[in-house]
């Protein structure tokens, strides 16, 4: 977490607004992402966009550690996905099944 970031929420000032913080999130990890792959860069920022997602969430939750929010808000954007492909997962098994039984 930027030295920033730590003064404003534990010296008593102002907090940041979450988007803010979130921002700041995203060039911390510049470098980083300027280390993966280009395939892998473009997957990294989609998980940053998969938080911009929760902001507001992050801005009722006003944790210590905005990266946690943050983590929480991707995760949850993969949990959807999950539950969405598992749905249609067994939707296909089930037209299967079905098929299979039809051709007996």
């Amino acid at each position: 977490m930027p030295y920033a970031l730590c003064e404003v929420l534990f010296m008593g000032r102002t907090v940041l607004p979450f988007s803010q913080v979130l921002e700041q999130e995203v060039q911390e990890w510049r470098k980083f992402r300027r280390g993966l792959r280009k395939e892998d860069q473009q997957f990294l920022d989609r998980l940053f966009e998969k938080a911009r997602l929760h902001v507001q969430a992050g801005v009722y939750a006003s944790r210590p550690w905005p990266f946690e929010t943050i983590l929480i808000s991707i995760l949850l954007e993969h949990e959807k996905a999950l539950l969405e492909l598992r749905s249609k997962l067994k939707e296909l098994k089930e037209m299967k099944e079905m098929k299979e039984m039809k051709e007996k």
